[in-house]
């Protein structure tokens, strides 16, 4: 019997408005979030993103998620998820950018990022990504 996609899938993946959900990327090796971009859809495991320069699969990195419905009175870093991921593909390298990519999270950076996360899906705002 064959895996469909949803078994493959152990997370529930949400749709994000790309031009309120900006992401910044750096390599481990950086300080800086230097490479600025969108997510498409997000879940507990993973990110879609694009971004200004390709970050090439295998790549570790550190983002910053920007949800847009965190709580406007949180300003700072309240409104950001840090977390750790690895880059798994990139679509069509060689087209100018932006570069659309997908990452599989490590981990969450700090105590509270995955759970603020996990507080935003269950708000019903998101639909769930096809």
């Amino acid at each position: 019997m064959g895996m469909n996609a949803s078994d493959r899938r152990r997370f529930a993946r949400f749709q994000l408005e790309p031009m309120y959900t900006p992401v910044a990327v750096r390599q481990l090796e950086s300080e800086v979030f230097e490479n600025e971009g969108h997510a498409y859809d997000i879940s507990e495991g993973g990110i879609r993103f694009e971004a200004e320069r390709p970050v090439p699969p295998g790549t570790k990195i550190a983002m910053q998620i920007t949800l847009p419905n965190l709580d406007a009175r949180d300003i700072g870093p309240g409104r950001s998820v840090f977390v750790f991921a690895n880059v798994v593909w990139i679509e069509d390298e060689d087209v100018p950018g932006p570069y659309k990519m997908a990452a599989v999270f490590t981990h969450f950076a700090r105590a509270g990022d995955r759970e603020r996360l996990l507080r935003q899906f269950a708000t019903g705002r998101y639909r769930a990504a096809a």
